[in-house]
C-alpha cells in the first residue's frame, strides 16, 4: 500500500505537494499500522521455535482465555482489500461468487502481512479456511508483477514453462482441492491453474499443460520433483513469484525432505528472481523450522501466529467419546452399532443435522474390510445410508471420485485411512470415528479436525481394544476424552461358546462369510504394525476375533518369515511352512545345545526386527523426559487442565 501511495504520489507536479500527500495518507490509523509493520525489527528462527514451543498444536488443552481476535489497523472484511491495491477481478470472485465478506482470523492475521510481499511462515490449524489465506496474496503477487494476469486474454499466451506460482501439498486430495478453490477465486481473470499430483497419467497431464499452459501449478512433491527433473516435460518456473508449501509438517512426516530440497535446486535462486515464499504447518517442529532455514528469506519474513496461546487445536466445543472394548471382536459390531444408533437419531430429530461421519482406521487393509461390511451392510438392507472409502490403494481417479460423492451427500459414512486427515474439507460432518489409537498425537487431532468446521458442531469417538489402552493413554493425555460405556456391543463378551449372540456380533459374523479370506487375512495381519506393546495378548485376542467373530474355522495363515520378522513365531499364530517350522524345531535343538552364546544373539535379531518395538523400548529405557514429543507430553500433563485430569481419573 505503501508502494502505491509513493508511486502515486510521482506523478504529482512538485515535491511539496508530493510529501503533503504522503503525511495525510500516513495520518490514516490503518495507514499508521502498515508503517509500523514496514518497519518491524525482522523475526529470527530462534523466536519460531520458542513461539511453537509455546502454541504449538500439541499444546495441552485448557481453559480458553478471550484473546484479540486482529490487531488495530487490520484489515478484516474482503471488500476492504481493494484499498491496499488487491485486484478487483480477484475480490469479485471472493465477495459475489463465494459470498464471503469478513474473514476468518487466521485469513486476516495472514492476508495482511502476506500483501507486503514478505515471506510468510505461518501457524495454522485446518478448518478454519487458511487456503483463501494464502492463495489470495499468491495471485495477487502475481498480477502485481504481471498486470496482464488480470484480464481474460492472458489465458491464450499461457505457456507450461512461464509458471508464476506453485503450491505444493503432502497428498493427491489436498492438492486437488487447493486448484479448485484456486480456479474459482481466478474465474474473472487469465490465470490458468493446473494440477500434478501422483496416481494420475503424467503423459495426459503434460499434454493438457503444454495445450492450455499454466500460470498456477498446485502439484504434490513427488510428481512436481519427477517433471522438473525431466527436461522434456516442458515444466519451468523461470518467473516465479510466489511459492506455497502447505502443510509442512505433514510433507516432513510422510518422507518428503529429500524432494523438497532437490524441487528447490530446480526453481531460480532468490538471487536470480526473488519470490515470495510462504510456508503453513500446524505445527513447527524442528524439521520444519530447518526447512524453513533453507526456503525463506531471514531478513524478510514474518512468522504468523495464528494459534492463540490458550487454544487448543482440538475444538473445545468437540465431545470426544473414548468407548473401551473388550476385545478386537466388538470393534465391528460397536462400530455399526454407532452409526445405526447415530443416524437414527438425526432421522428422528429434524433439529439435528443429518449423520455424516468419517471412520478411520490405521490401515489399508482394514479401511478395505470396513467398505466391504459396509457394502453388504447396505446389500442386505441392514443399513439405508451410504458408504464410501477412501484409501492408498485406489486409483487417484477412484479416490477422488468417493471424495466428491462423499463431499456431496447429505447423509453417509466415509471409511478411510489418514489420506483424508488433513486439510480434507468434507462439509457438514458430524462425526469422527477412530478405530484403534492412532500412530501420534497429531494424527488424533488432525482427525478430529475434519468435524466441527466453519464454526459448526461435531463429535469425536474413539473405539479402543483393550492392547491399545495403554498406548492411548500415554499419547492423548491432556486432551478431554471421555470415557463412553452406552454401546452395549463394546463390552459384550462374544467368545466361542458363549450362550447368547448379540445382534450386532452375529450380523458381522453373517456378513464376514461374503469377504474374500484374503481380505481378512489381510486386515488381521496389518494390526500387528501398529502394536508395539503387548503384542503376544494381541495374537491371542485376535485368534479370538478371526474364529468366534469372523466365523473362521482356524485364524488366517501367516507364513514363517513374517512370523519370524514380527518375533512372533511362538506366540500361537497360524504359521502354515511345516517345512520352515521343522527348521525352526532344529533350530531350537540346536540353540539349547549352545545357549550361552547364540540366544543372547538371537534375542538381538528379534528385538531388532520391529522399529517400532525398538522405539519403545528406548522411550521406556531413557524415561518420560528423554525425547521431544515425551518432553511436550509432560509439558501437556503439568499444566493440569480440567480435561487431562478427567483423562487421568477415569478408568481408561
Amino acid at each position: 500500500m505503501l508502494r502505491q501511495a509513493l508511486r502515486r504520489c510521482a506523478g504529482l507536479p512538485s515535491a511539496a505537494a508530493r510529501s503533503a500527500v504522503v503525511r495525510s495518507w500516513t495520518a490514516l490509523p490503518i495507514a499508521q499500522a502498515r508503517v509500523a509493520s514496514l518497519a518491524r525489527t525482522p523475526t529470527t528462527f530462534k523466536s519460531i521455535g520458542y513461539a511453537s514451543r509455546l502454541y504449538s498444536s500439541e499444546a495441552a488443552v485448557v481453559e480458553a482465555q478471550p484473546t484479540e481476535e486482529t490487531a488495530p489497523g487490520e484489515i478484516v472484511n474482503f471488500a476492504d482489500l481493494s484499498q491496499v491495491g488487491v485486484h478487483r477481478n480477484l475480490l469479485d470472485a471472493i465477495t459475489k461468487d463465494m459470498r464471503y465478506e469478513s474473514m476468518t482470523p487466521v485469513q486476516s492475521k495472514t492476508i495482511n502481512p502476506a500483501l507486503k510481499g514478505t515471506d510468510i511462515v505461518a501457524q495454522a490449524k485446518t478448518g478454519t479456511g487458511k487456503t483463501l489465506a494464502f492463495l489470495l496474496p499468491l495471485l495477487q503477487r502475481m498480477i502485481e508483477e504481471d498486470p496482464t494476469l488480470a484480464t481474460r486474454s492472458a489465458s491464450r499466451s499461457a505457456r507450461s514453462d512461464d509458471i508464476r506460482g506453485i503450491i505444493l501439498s503432502p497428498t493427491r486430495e489436498l492438492a486437488e482441492q487447493i486448484a479448485t478453490e484456486a480456479r474459482r477465486l481466478t474465474k474473472y481473470t487469465g490465470l490458468v491453474v493446473q494440477s500434478a499430483v501422483g496416481g494420475t497419467h503424467k503423459a495426459t497431464m503434460l499434454r493438457q499443460t503444454q495445450r492450455q499452459g499454466c500460470h498456477l501449478l498446485v502439484a504434490t512433491p513427488g510428481r512436481l520433483n519427477d517433471l522438473l527433473q525431466d527436461p522434456r516435460s516442458g515444466i519451468e518456473a523461470p518467473n516465479l513469484a510466489a511459492l506455497v508449501l502447505d502443510e509442512a509438517d505433514r510433507m516432513l512426516d510422510v518422507g518428503f525432505e529429500q524432494e523438497l530440497a532437490d524441487i528447490t535446486r530446480c526453481l531460480p535462486s532468490q538471487s536470480e528472481k526473488t519470490r515470495q515464499t510462504m510456508l503453513v504447518s500446524a505445527t513447527i517442529p524442528d524439521d520444519v523450522i530447518r526447512l524453513a532455514r533453507t526456503m525463506v528469506r531471514p531478513d524478510d519474513f514474518e512468522f504468523v501466529q495464528t494459534i492463540s496461546e490458550n487454544e487448543s487445536l482440538t475444538h473445545d466445543r468437540v465431545p470426544q467419546h473414548m468407548v473401551p472394548l473388550h476385545s478386537w471382536n466388538n470393534v465391528f459390531p460397536s462400530l455399526f452399532e454407532l452409526i445405526d444408533r447415530e443416524s437414527a437419531k438425526a432421522a428422528e430429530d429434524r433439529s439435528l443435522p443429518m449423520f455424516k461421519a468419517i471412520v478411520y482406521f490405521n490401515t489399508t487393509a482394514l479401511v478395505e474390510m470396513a467398505a466391504e461390511l459396509g457394502y453388504q451392510r447396505r446389500r442386505n438392507g441392514l443399513m439405508k445410508i451410504p458408504t464410501f472409502s477412501i484409501q492408498s490403494q485406489l486409483s487417484q481417479n477412484q479416490r477422488t471420485k468417493a471424495a466428491d460423492l462423499f463431499r456431496n451427500t447429505r447423509t453417509g459414512v466415509l471409511f478411510s485411512s489418514d489420506v483424508t486427515a488433513r486439510g480434507m474439507d468434507f462439509p457438514n460432518v458430524t462425526h469422527v470415528i477412530q478405530v484403534d489409537s492412532p500412530r501420534d498425537r497429531e494424527s488424533y487431532i488432525h482427525r478430529l479436525g475434519r468435524t466441527a468446521r466453519q464454526n459448526k458442531g461435531g463429535e469425536g469417538w474413539l473405539l479402543l481394544p483393550p492392547t491399545s489402552v495403554g498406548s492411548a493413554r500415554k499419547l492423548l493425555r491432556g486432551l478431554p476424552l471421555q470415557p463412553n460405556k452406552s454401546l452395549e456391543s463394546s463390552d459384550f463378551d462374544n467368545e466361542e461358546g458363549a450362550d447368547k449372540v448379540s445382534k450386532y456380533h452375529q450380523e458381522v459374523k453373517d456378513l464376514a462369510q461374503s469377504v474374500p479370506g484374503k481380505m481378512l487375512g489381510s486386515a488381521y495381519t496389518s494390526i500387528f504394525g501398529n502394536a508395539t506393546s503387548q503384542r503376544e495378548e494381541l495374537v491371542t485376542d485376535l485368534n479370538v476375533w478371526a474364529t468366534a467373530g469372523l466365523g473362521l474355522s482356524e485364524p488366517p495363515p501367516v507364513s514363517y518369515s513374517w512370523a519370524r520378522n514380527q518375533g512372533l513365531l511362538h506366540c500361537g499364530l497360524n504359521v502354515q511352512d511345516q517345512a520352515a517350522r521343522q527348521d525352526d524345531r532344529v533350530d531350537r535343538e540346536d540353540r539349547f545345545r549352545h545357549n550361552d552364546r547364540r540366544e543372547p544373539r538371537r534375542r538381538d535379531q528379534h528385538r531388532s526386527s520391529d522399529p517400532f518395538a525398538e522405539m519403545g523400548r528406548r522411550v521406556r529405557r531413557d524415561g518420560p523426559g528423554s525425547g521431544r514429543a515425551n518432553r511436550d507430553n509432560r509439558d501437556r500433563g503439568s499444566r493440569g487442565s480440567r480435561g487431562s485430569r478427567e483423562f487421568r481419573d477415569s478408568s481408561f
